[in-house]
């Protein structure tokens, strides 16, 4: 997951200032994600954990509500001013994202209530996978509305 972070912000990093800081919390969430995930005791390192937890949790409620109240609606604007047909496979993409989004914001609404390692492991589990999916849907958009006519972008 924190390699292909790496790969799409080297790939579009740069070209935006409003990609580059979502790619920047994308990474942020990441490490997080993979520094709780790593947790096997809930005992003495409950308050690191729950911080940490609550942490991440803000930081993924920032990401999702930055793509779609920012970094969405920019790329769409962006491919319709070039008209290179990529708004159709943006617009196809989008109802994945929402659904997405509703998981990630259950799983930010649910953490107060994980009380073991085995049920934090679980969340993180189904939430990782969400993430990927996420990020993998994220990148085909940039693709196709941004990365498509980057040169002209860079050139005005």
């Amino acid at each position: 997951m924190l390699e292909g972070c790496k790969t799409a912000r080297e790939r579009w990093g740069g070209v935006s200032d409003i990609i580059d800081r979502w790619l920047s919390e994308r990474q942020e969430l990441i490490v997080l994600y993979c520094s709780i995930n790593g947790v096997n005791q809930f005992h003495d390192d409950k308050r690191p954990v729950a911080n940490k937890l609550k942490e991440m949790c803000q930081i993924l409620v920032d990401y999702v509500s930055a793509g779609h109240f920012e970094v969405y609606e920019q790329l769409i604007q962006e491919g319709m001013e070039f008209n290179d047909g990529g708004v159709e496979m943006a617009q196809s993409i989008l109802p994945k994202l929402e659904k997405n989004t509703q998981i990630c914001l259950d799983f930010n609404d649910g953490c107060e209530s994980i009380s073991s390692v085995t049920m934090l492991q679980t969340h993180l589990s189904n939430l990782g996978e969400t993430l990927e999916e996420r990020f993998s849907l994220e990148d085909q958009m940039i693709e196709v509305l941004h990365e498509s006519h980057r040169e002209l972008l860079s050139s005005q």
